[in-house]
């Protein structure tokens, strides 16, 4: 559990400053579940450079509680929480001084998310908070407010969340929590889970991520890995000592994330991933007469196919479909070994570029769209879908046919260029593994939306 925080302070001499205003949104990893905003009064002149900056002034505070007023409040909202502020070193150092002076010992963990920016989104001209939330497109109201810094903080904190690939922020929020629970049972992790689309991580009593998974209904699959009676569900129930999530509110997002943490984590419970999950591949070749054929063969690893398959079935499938969606001859799709013409000619279904009826130039129209349909190399597109909650995009990132990464977007999020769409991109690795994930995906939702950029 997080409290992300803002303050706006007097300004003034080191450990002298008063708070004027305090924001506090506590965030559980996926939303805000409670908030504390309120101005304070600090009982102390404010300097005119930060009424000037702020807008806040002597007058507006004089009825305002004073900070022991509040203190109880956010002793409370901030209880088991790790404080999140941008340059929390500030920010803590300010909270510290004024539970201090109430003689109240206030002690808690924190994050920067200056420091975790520079790890994350690393080469940004400045980590300043309005500087970063605009190269990000984040759109930011009531600058140098407390509620409004303190809400574009928890929304690049969701940014910083979904790039960490390593995990890091969550195994240290897990480790605080564990501590606090040792001995829940099964149904209590169960109980806490949602029923959404994600990747959910299966932590040990160190917090340690043991095993990596996705699922359309995550509360469903950890009930099955916990009540199964499988070796490998064996092992999780004796081990698993919590479960963390992450939305990603699609089923390709989700392929991607869990392809990439579990080769970057590598849980001891996770089978290795094969390199290649795919055995079957689409390829073309152009006969004498000028004509594209197409056939399905076993992958070798020289070849590069247009598009891969799981298994022979699925490529013998979909080739019998674009047969017919696209008007294409069975002899040279590999599907009739006739020596003449094919069967589908004698219903009047194919031009005949079996005999040479049909003209290659026609016939490879038809082909080519066909193969830059279910191929992206040499693209620069984006695959549009659905985000994690209402009002959010998701965003898969191709250049020049090599997979980038992805991302997540607010509707009203300022994506005017192609950096601040590098910018909201989680990198991730470029292999034959997210090719085949990103190929099939779109084979089977023909519609999810493409652009091409």
């Amino acid at each position: 559990m997080y409290a992300i925080l803002d303050i706006e302070t007097t300004g003034g001499k080191y450990n002298e400053e008063g708070i004027t205003e305090i924001a506090i949104y506590k965030f559980d990893g996926h939303k805000v579940i409670d908030t504390f905003i309120s101005l304070v009064n600090p009982e102390r002149e404010i300097q005119p450079f930060v009424v000037n900056l702020t807008g806040i002034n002597s007058n507006m505070l004089k009825s305002a509680p004073k900070f022991y007023e509040v203190a109880k409040r956010i002793v409370e909202i901030t209880e088991d929480c790790i404080i999140v502020a941008h340059n929390s070193q500030f920010d803590y150092r300010i909270l510290r001084t004024e539970f201090k002076r109430l003689g109240f010992p206030f002690i808690r963990k924190t994050l920067c998310t200056v420091e975790l920016s520079k790890q994350l989104i690393p080469d940004q001209a400045s980590y300043s908070l309005g500087k970063l939330t605009r190269a990000l497109g984040i759109p930011v109201s009531d600058r140098h407010r407390a509620n409004g810094d303190a809400m574009a903080t928890v929304k690049l904190f969701k940014i910083l969340l979904a790039k960490d690939l390593d995990k890091t922020i969550i195994k240290d929020n897990v480790k605080l929590d564990i501590t606090k629970r040792l001995n829940d049972t099964h149904k209590t992790i169960i109980d806490g889970l949602p029923s959404i689309t994600g990747v959910y991580y299966v932590h040990d009593e160190h917090g340690e991520i043991i095993y990596i998974g996705k699922s359309k209904n995550i509360k469903h699959r950890i009930n099955q890995h916990l009540t199964n009676t499988s070796s490998k569900s064996r092992k999780l129930q004796l081990l698993a000592k919590t479960v963390t999530y992450e939305a990603t509110g699609n089923e390709l997002v989700a392929l991607l994330k869990e392809n990439e943490e579990i080769k970057r984590n590598k849980p001891k419970l996770n089978r290795a991933l094969k390199r290649t999950v795919f055995t079957h591949g689409l390829y073309s070749y152009t006969d004498n007469d000028g004509y594209l054929h197409l056939n399905i063969a076993r992958i070798n690893g020289e070849d590069i196919p247009i598009t891969t398959f799981s298994n022979l079935q699925s490529a013998t499938s979909f080739i019998h479909r674009v047969v017919e969606d696209y008007q294409l001859c069975q002899k040279l799709t590999g599907i009739s070994t006739s020596k003449t013409s094919c069967f589908d000619y004698s219903i009047k279904k194919c031009a005949g570029a079996c005999i040479l009826e049909e003209s290659a130039k026609d016939y490879n129209l038809r082909v080519n769209k066909l193969i830059s349909r279910n191929s992206y190399a040499n693209q620069n597109m984006i695959v549009i879908d659905q985000g994690r909650e209402i009002g959010e995009k998701s965003v898969i990132y191709i250049e020049n046919g090599i997979f980038r990464g992805l991302g997540f977007y607010e509707l009203n999020h300022q994506i005017n260029t192609k950096d601040v769409l590098e910018s909201i991109i989680t990198p991730m690795e470029n292999n034959r593994d997210t090719q085949h994930i990103i190929q099939s995906y779109l084979r089977r939702n023909k519609r999810t939306k493409t652009m091409i950029i």
